[in-house]
């Protein structure tokens, strides 16, 4: 398939793939560091110094929502709908897999669960907070119950911001939406000189997370929105990584660069490349937001119990017992709730599953 235009059927793509992807190298990512505290193994830090696999992935996490979220902004009844069925699409599993890291991890883990406050734990819940239990993990380079989870209040808040977006038109005039995009990169160069990089366990880090993480899902949207002027071919896609590669070695360029260059190359594959058998199958069947609810926790328990365990060990035993519980997650949460929501009268989304973010309070 030598073309095709970023219009193309959204039933006919790579979507599962890359998701699969992205939530296996958040994992891989994740295991150097959370042995030891030590990121400089980590494979894509080694090669460029500036962002790792983890990064890479939950950047791409984000450009596949904000095109995906985007188009099912436009085919909402109302703002409403919209609401509803973005928020159970996320919250079931999230307070599922929240509930099973207090009752099961915590306890392995060490936590005091007489410690922890119910009322604080519910509110955790509503806000899409990480679980939080004294005392588990402590003595681990990252001792939290599950570190993974405080993107998921990102992602919803970029639900939330396209929704306003919306409502001020600036998706049916995209002279305004990319108005939005250049304040956001203004925002985006003003962190870089201004805030904390990678510490969102703080105020100001998580301020400065939120910024990038925006910043790529409005430029997946940009994508979506303007995907009637782009052409998704090889040659394009070959000139996109000659150009990339070399900005990734720039600290203040290969965020913008990725999600710019790596977005053209994400949606190439996506619709340019034949949808491949793993493709198919996660087209109706996708475990990759249980698997990423439920690999940190994993990893961190491995660590815990396993002195002197291998990263590379950490990553494959996790992905091994990661998996069977995001299939659960499908099949037993998400699934039902996608039914319901169809009951309910709600149109579906038009993608195949919103991206669950995917990228743990580590250094950057």
């Amino acid at each position: 398939m030598a073309e095709v235009t970023g219009g193309r059927d959204p039933r006919a793509n790579n979507f599962g793939s890359l998701r699969l992807l992205f939530a296996t190298l958040v994992i891989l990512a994740h295991a150097p560091e959370l042995v030891d505290g030590n990121r400089s193994r980590e494979l894509l830090t080694q090669a460029f110094g500036t962002l790792s696999l983890g990064e890479i992935a939950v950047d791409g996490f984000f450009l596949v929502s904000g095109y995906l979220i985007t188009a099912s902004y436009r085919a909402k009844r109302s703002f409403s709908d919209y609401l509803m069925r973005r928020a159970l699409r996320i919250y079931p599993a999230f307070v599922v897999a929240s509930l099973l890291c207090i009752a099961v991890v915590a306890p392995l883990g060490g936590g005091d669960l007489a410690a922890a406050s119910p009322l604080e734990a519910l509110a955790r819940l509503s806000l899409l907070l990480m679980p939080v239990v004294p005392g588990t993990f402590a003595g681990l380079p990252y001792p939290l119950l599950n570190g993974s989870m405080w993107t998921i209040p990102c992602e919803f808040g970029c639900y939330l911001l396209l929704g306003l977006v919306g409502t001020a038109r600036a998706l049916r005039r995209r002279g305004r939406y990319l108005g939005l995009l250049t304040g956001l990169g203004i925002l985006l160069a003003l962190r870089w000189l201004y805030l904390p990089i990678g510490h969102p366990g703080d105020a100001l880090g998580s301020l400065s997370e939120m910024i990038r993480l925006t910043f790529v899902f409005c430029c997946g949207g940009a994508f979506r929105l303007f995907a009637d002027r782009i052409t998704y071919t090889r040659r394009g896609a070959g000139l996109a990584a000659l150009l990339l590669v070399p900005l990734l070695f720039s600290r203040p360029l290969a965020e913008p660069a990725f999600a710019l260059l790596g977005g053209y190359l994400i949606f190439w594959f996506a619709f340019a490349v034949r949808p491949n058998a793993l493709s198919r199958a996660t087209a109706q069947i996708d475990p990759s937001y249980g698997l990423y609810l439920y690999a940190w926790p994993l990893q961190n328990l491995l660590i815990a119990r396993i002195p002197g365990i291998s990263p590379w060990a950490v990553a494959a035993l996790a992905l091994g017992a990661a998996m069977p519980l995001g299939l659960l997650s499908w099949f037993l949460i998400e699934r039902p709730m996608l039914r319901f929501r169809a009951g309910t009268g709600a149109a579906a989304s038009p993608e195949p599953g919103p991206i669950p973010a995917a990228r743990p309070a580590l250094s950057a």
